[in-house]
């Protein structure tokens, strides 16, 4: 998976599987269109094992970040990581996400 931590007044940690790198999904729900957009300029960062994904993750949350996570294989690290719980899961066209802001 891919890891890229871009630093700002407050980090954001972008995760995805590498599979679905550059690739967008898009579905209607009651006619509101939902797309996640898994962009190369955003995600793609350094590609990384899932414990070394976990590890990243839990120091980043001890620094006050948000993170966008998207695919199953990053979902489940962040899930690992305790980051996310499988309630704060969602889905576009299959591909799980999860978006973390505290």
């Amino acid at each position: 998976m891919f890891i890229n931590v871009i630093r700002s007044y407050r980090d954001i940690v972008a995760v995805c599987d590498s599979s679905i790198l550059g690739k967008k999904f898009e579905e209607s729900f009651e006619g509101v269109i939902r797309q996640l957009d898994v962009k190369e300029s955003f995600y793609k960062g350094e590609e990384v094992s899932a414990e070394k994904a976990v590890e990243i993750m839990k120091h980043m949350i001890a620094e006050d970040a948000t993170f966008n996570i998207a695919g199953k294989e990053a979902v489940a690290a962040a899930i690992s990581a305790g980051i996310i719980s499988k309630e704060s899961v969602g889905e576009i066209q299959g591909i799980p996400f999860a978006l973390v802001l505290l």
